[in-house]
């Protein structure tokens, strides 16, 4: 049951990076995450309130928005906003794939968790398996230009998911995950809507694929995708979770091909299986010796 969780949540997550080429003619980015917030809190005040979840103590409260707005407010506006301040996607995939690694580190002081060698030979793994399924984009988008400023911009993006990944293993985690849900939602649809405030956001343009997508994200992507990573966190070690969205490059450029037509090239199925066997090599318990035990214990029987 927990592989086939993990498994939709890699579905629904590597789909955020198919929602963010379908919405650019229709939408601002942001006035988009915004409504999609606003539509995922509405979802989750309704479950909350029919399954009389329990409420965190008030001084809790803060540290739920915080975490909002780094898993999902800061995190994806940083990622739209560096796209469309000219870094080709690819560029964001590969710097996006630095989470797991910044999550690893950064545990071990901040949650006093180790990784093991193994642990740490599948982030690097995971690492490689993602350079090798974008490096076609990468070669396509060599000339596209972009400011350091961008650049920093994207690299924010990676720290506040880090941070937000890091943050729900505190004492938020003992919190009914329901609410927990709707208090972050609540917390990215502040920050967003004060961002569509300032940046003067209001490009609406009525479409089937708009109100698809958008449908999608706020039900799909935040009502469902961003609960269950909630969960995977909190179920296992921060690092071990993270090392999760290795996954997700190669499976949007799998859906790309299926959806919009794009290429999928050896190199890419390459990639898939490599960042497929880093993951495994960060979340399976000591498969081979599982196996020898069994095999000896058959035959000795």
């Amino acid at each position: 049951m927990k592989l086939f969780i993990i498994a939709l949540f890699l579905f629904i997550w590597s789909t955020g990076f198919i929602v963010g080429k379908a919405i650019v003619p229709y939408a601002d980015p942001t006035l988009f995450l915004f409504i999609r917030v606003c539509i995922a809190s509405v979802f989750f005040a309704a479950i909350a309130l029919f399954s009389r979840a329990a409420w965190p103590a008030w001084r809790e409260i803060p540290k739920h928005l915080l975490a909002g707005v780094l898993l999902q407010g800061l995190y994806l506006s940083c990622c739209y906003w560096a796209i469309g301040g000219g870094l080709p996607p690819a560029v964001m995939a590969l710097i996006g794939s630095l989470q797991p690694l910044l999550t690893a580190l950064l545990a071990i002081p901040i949650l006093k968790e180790i990784p093991t060698a193994k642990i740490w030979i599948g982030l690097m793994l995971g690492l490689t398996g993602v350079f090798l399924v974008i490096q076609p984009a990468l070669g396509d988008s060599s000339a596209t230009g972009y400011t350091p400023a961008i650049l920093a911009i994207a690299l924010l993006a990676v720290i506040s998911i880090t941070l937000g990944t890091l943050l729900q293993k505190t004492s938020i985690s003992a919190a009914d995950i329901r609410v927990s849900a709707l208090l972050q939602n609540i917390g990215t649809m502040m920050f967003t809507g004060f961002f569509v405030w300032v940046l003067g956001e209001d490009r609406w343009i009525w479409s089937p694929t708009l109100w698809g997508t958008l449908l999608w994200t706020a039900f799909v992507m935040t009502g469902i995708g961003t609960m269950i990573l909630v969960w995977i966190i909190r179920s296992g070690q921060a690092t071990k979770a993270a090392s999760l969205m290795f996954l997700a490059p190669p499976l949007a450029a799998i859906e790309a091909y299926l959806l919009f037509g794009d290429r999928l090239m050896p190199i890419q199925l390459l990639g898939f299986a490599v960042a497929l066997i880093g993951v495994l090599a960060c979340n399976v318990q000591k498969p081979f010796a599982v196996f020898w035990r069994r095999a000896a214990k058959n035959h000795g029987g």
